[in-house]
């Protein structure tokens, strides 16, 4: 009940939490996502199909979901209007994991890596010929087919992939060869299984699965990528199937019953990596989590990239496995190479691709590596004979940078332009400046004689290296970013697909250029909105779900349409969902400003609900203000901002912005920085602040809160410790207090190695200001999950310590059973809550 002062009661400030979370909790369950494309042949000619995975109505559960697109004859008619499709179940209904109780340790984990915060069925491989899916659910694996469900669409059963593991199985892929075949993770090595058979085998033994269950007795995982790799360099996955067919290489006649199949895989080796003991009273381990961390400056993970070959017999058991590895280490050839961030198979299968990266983060290759450079880890094969006719590992790209190099998913290799003596691929580099595409073609060297080098040495990185390379061009250029997504290629009308920022750094859109004959990149999405795009593997249409600040999210199929003048346009032929109209939401409003820096930045805020022109406002600056991170776009922000909704209702101004240092403006707007972490931001913020104060009436400049999360988190105990006259109080949430303490990825990219930038690191911590904290109280909350395994607890520690040294006031709210992201309902209730109370009382 309001009490006298007219402040709210804990269970009022509940109930508004609550309230927000009923107006816009329906919006959750209407976006759909990873689409997949099948045409299917009917009585009436080509049909197809979409499959995605959404949450049906009257479920909480993300699952698989179908539509049938018209007809070509529909949609060709004059009078033809797209209709809004209906969302089919897929599957039956089963029990699946709705809850992270129910999860693995290894789910979990996985799921906060991938920043997931739906339950169901999550993630899915597909085979889209045979219509066959591969899911992992309730600790299970499961399959399901979709072929002859076409004359009247039934739901379908799904099958449990039956196992003697005895945890969970994870990364389920089919075997582009073979469906009958799929590989998975468990307990840290790849494993197999045949569908039919159900022959299942380990592949790889790298893990030992030791009694004690200790990470210091059992370093080595196959299959997995470093915590380090996850994180930083968003490569979730470490082992790829060969994309075609591999020969019998045991002397079997042709005819043979016999298939042999490889695997590529990275095998991770974390003897030298520090194990952190995580105090986390929810586990079963006596409350105490063991986690393999490198903080900056300690050793990493150290990679090799190996294959596994095995054969499969006629009666499906998987038989004569052979572990291959490299006759030189990559590591013996570049040395200087820290990270593997992306490899793969070329779509010939003849050859390995891998992007090197240095610790600095400032170099990196491409290389391609022919398969015949990998030899059975047991042989006797004596290394330094009888390469002469050995096709050599060769760079296919370099790069350097006194910035630093920001990985991509941009790599695409040409298939008809893959021959026995050249390549060429789409790439992508920030090298301009901003990310922008490039066609390369590559000479492909036969013979050692002009490698690497054929003497056992290792490879010195030149500054200005030869790479063999044919042809390079750049295919995008100007001030903006193409997204560093994958792009699609039209080989046949020599066409890339992208998408980007051409338009405005506000918005993302599907654009299409020559790559033989690069012009002015045309765009095909609808100005107004920034869309989310997945095209189908046939290049003939693509879905796009589309939002704007003022606009929920909606989404439609679009044909292309190749016109005789070599242009492109679109047609609409459905709606999967439309605009969600949500009366009471208020959406916020944009603004922009040239700072002092002499760029523009942008921001955006939201007005309190009930504003009164005049009347002045508590004011909260919500920030996160650290690279990669980009809060300030136009899309909706109903789902992910609804805090930042809920404030507004409340009677909050609250005020977003993205500085120097935000991602999408380019990398020299991006470096500012460099060497520089919590040095420049808050300076910034409060610029726009102040500008954004000079145009509205409604700010009440005595009265600004600071809030964040993550890097947020730490700019906000930066700005109550830097800016404490402009922030009366501040809520810094799972906050980075010394950069010493963080991964070695992030960290080292932007800060480099504490033993040559310690000036840099200790500016950067926040307990190098710990005098200039408030001594007033009610002025800091902190908030930190206890076993946050991303931003550890022991940040919060160590600044907790600094205070009581110092004699300095805060509170802390602690979550027992959450990470670096507040997932749990009631802990989340919990925390928009507390936030609210604690501005109420003090701001």
């Amino acid at each position: 009940m309001t009490n006298k002062s007219g402040k709210k009661s804990w269970d009022e400030l509940r109930k508004s939490v609550r309230d927000s979370t009923r107006l816009l909790s329906h919006l959750k369950s209407t976006i759909p996502s990873a689409f997949v494309f099948r045409n299917y042949e009917t009585d009436n000619g080509t049909r197809t199909r979409i499959y995605f995975l959404g949450i049906p109505k009257h479920s909480r559960e993300n699952t698989l979901l179908f539509m049938d697109l018209p007809s070509h004859e529909e949609t060709e008619k004059g009078d033809f209007v797209p209709q809004i499709l209906d969302w089919e179940l897929l599957l039956e209904s089963f029990e699946t994991a709705s809850g992270k109780g129910q999860l693995s340790r290894e789910e979990q984990l996985m799921r906060e890596r991938k920043r997931l915060v739906l339950y169901g069925i999550t993630s899915f491989d597909v085979n889209e010929h045979q219509a066959l899916f591969v899911f992992p659910a309730n600790n299970n694996l499961y399959q399901c087919s979709d072929i002859g469900n076409v004359v009247t669409p039934r739901n379908i059963a799904p099958k449990p992939i039956n196992t003697f593991c005895h945890s969970a199985r994870m990364d389920p892929k089919i075997c582009p060869t073979d469906v009958d075949l799929v590989a998975f993770i468990h307990d840290n090595d790849v494993w197999v299984t045949n569908l039919q058979t159900g022959c299942e085998k380990r592949l790889t033994f790298a893990h030992k699965g030791k009694n004690d269950n200790s990470l210091s007795t059992d370093p080595l995982s196959a299959g997995v990528p470093s915590f380090v790799i996850q994180e930083e360099f968003d490569r979730h996955t470490g082992y790829w199937w060969k994309p075609s067919y591999t020969p019998s290489t045991s002397g079997k006649p042709p005819e043979s019953s016999v298939k042999t199949y490889q695997v590529l895989y990275e095998e991770v080796d974390e003897s030298e990596v520090e194990v952190l003991n995580l105090f986390a009273p929810s586990t079963e381990d006596h409350g105490i989590d063991e986690y393999r961390y490198p903080r900056a400056g300690t050793t990493n993970a150290k990679s090799s990239l190996k294959i596994l070959e095995f054969e499969v017999d006629g009666r499906g058991m998987v038989n004569t496995m052979i572990e291959k590895q490299l006759r030189e280490p990559l590591c013996e050839l570049f040395p200087w190479y820290e990270y593997i961030v992306r490899a793969g198979w070329t779509p010939c299968g003849k050859y390995i691709y891998s992007h090197l990266l240095d610790r600095k983060q400032e170099k990196s290759v491409l290389l391609l590596i022919p398969i015949d450079n990998f030899i059975p880890v047991q042989s006797d094969i004596d290394m330094s004979n009888g390469t002469d006719n050995l096709q050599p590992i060769q760079i296919l790209y370099q790069e350097t940078s006194h910035i630093w190099i920001n990985t991509h998913d941009n790599l695409q290799f040409l298939p008809s332009e893959c021959t026995e003596d050249s390549l060429s691929f789409i790439w992508s580099s920030e090298q301009s400046g901003y990310r922008h595409l490039y066609y390369i073609q590559s000479e492909i060297i036969h013979s050692t004689t002009s490698s690497l080098n054929s003497s056992n040495q290792s490879m010195e990185y030149d500054d200005k290296p030869e790479c063999n390379k044919l042809q390079e061009k750049q295919i995008t250029q100007g001030d903006w970013e193409v997204l560093s997504l994958p792009v699609w290629i039209d080989e046949e009308r020599k066409i890339v697909y992208f998408t980007g920022l051409k338009d405005t750094p506000l918005e993302t859109h599907l654009y299409y250029v020559s790559y033989t004959n690069p012009g002015e990149p045309i765009r095909l999405t609808t100005l107004g909105y920034s869309h989310s795009v997945t095209m189908d593997s046939n290049l003939s249409m693509y879905v796009s779900v589309y939002s704007s600040l003022q606009q929920s999210p909606r989404s439609t199929v679009n044909k292309l349409i190749f016109n005789n003048n070599n242009t492109i346009t679109t047609k609409c032929l459905a709606v999967l969902m439309e605009h969600t109209v949500c009366q009471q939401f208020h959406a916020p409003e944009m603004f922009n400003y040239q700072s002092t820096s002499g760029c523009t930045n942008y921001g955006m805020y939201y007005k309190p609900h009930h504003y009164q022109q005049g009347k002045k406002y508590p004011t909260v600056l919500f920030v996160y203000g650290g690279p990669q991170v980009q809060l300030v776009s136009n899309s909706f922000k109903g789902l992910k901002f609804l805090r930042l909704h809920t404030l507004a209702a409340e009677g909050y101004a609250v005020v977003v912005i993205d500085c120097r240092g935000s991602s999408h403006r380019g990398l020299i707007y991006e470096s500012v920085l460099k060497d520089s972490l919590g040095t420049v931001e808050i300076d910034e913020q409060v610029e726009g602040l102040f500008y954004l104060n000079s145009m509205v009436d409604f700010i009440d400049i005595s009265r600004v809160a600071i809030h964040g999360w993550s890097y947020g988190g730490y700019l906000s105990l930066m700005g109550l410790a830097q800016r404490p006259e402009i922030f009366k109080c501040s809520i810094a949430g799972a906050p980075v207090v010394d950069w010493t303490l963080y991964d070695t990825g992030y960290t080292e990219r932007y800060l480099g190695l504490p033993t040559t930038s310690s000036e840099a690191y200790q500016k950067g911590c926040v307990l190098h200001y710990i005098n200039s904290f408030p001594d007033e109280e009610n002025r800091l909350l902190i908030i930190h999950g206890l076993i946050d395994e991303n931003v550890h607890f022991h940040h919060s520690n160590y600044l907790i310590n600094s205070l009581v040294k110092h004699c300095k006031p805060y509170q802390l709210q602690v979550y027992p059973n959450e990470r670096h992201g507040i997932r749990g309902h009631e802990a989340s209730e919990h925390y928009k809550t507390m936030v609210l109370s604690f501005l109420q009382n003090n701001l």
